[in-house]
């Protein structure tokens, strides 16, 4: 478990300054809630843990991926990298490219992508915010939920991720039915 703790270490320092939606969450905070759901599902991979500490310091930070491959090994650097969005591309091709990219990674980096989409949507639903940008971004979550709920679905080693997979998915329908509500003329 040293490997993990270095990981936290790692992540932590290079994200510190960093702030995570609206600049209300420093970005730690984002990171234990990731792992606080990845340690409920059962997940004991180091390699895993580890890319859940790191998953998005690629995308964040200037650290790449032959930083983490030196450092943590070739299969971390992967993980990181099945969770990264291509920063060089347009907003609207990166969004196109990201959804694919996680419909094609593996089992373990859906697994990570799930504990982040749910971290996500339980700041977001108490988030205060235009009503046009917590739809925005509700519908991204969504978008990235359906790119790897299927594989995880199959996959009995973790039983509680159909769990984890309901309740995600009972805050999005919460969402899009309190959005959708007509407004009052009083």
């Amino acid at each position: 478990m040293k490997l993990v703790k270095d990981a936290e270490l790692f992540a932590k320092r290079n994200l510190s300054g960093v702030f995570y939606i609206d600049g209300d969450i420093p970005y730690s905070k984002h990171l234990d809630d990731v792992m606080n759901r990845m340690k409920s599902l059962g997940i004991v991979d180091e390699d895993v843990l580890c890319s859940g500490w790191l998953y998005d310091t690629m995308e964040q930070t200037p650290v790449n991926f032959d930083d983490l491959y030196e450092r943590f090994g070739s299969r971390i650097a992967v993980l990181v990298s099945d969770l990264t969005q291509d920063m060089t591309l347009s907003k609207k091709k990166r969004a196109r490219a990201y959804v694919l990219q996680l419909k094609n990674s593996s089992f373990d980096s859906k697994l990570i992508k799930l504990c982040d989409i749910s971290a996500n949507l339980s700041y977001l639903k108490n988030h205060d915010m235009s009503k046009s940008k917590k739809s925005r971004l509700m519908r991204q979550q969504r978008r990235y939920l359906f790119a790897i709920r299927d594989d995880l679905l199959i996959n009995a080693n973790y039983p509680g991720v159909q769990i984890l997979l309901e309740r995600t998915e009972q805050i999005l329908s919460g969402f899009v039915r309190r959005s959708s509500r007509p407004k009052s003329k009083f």
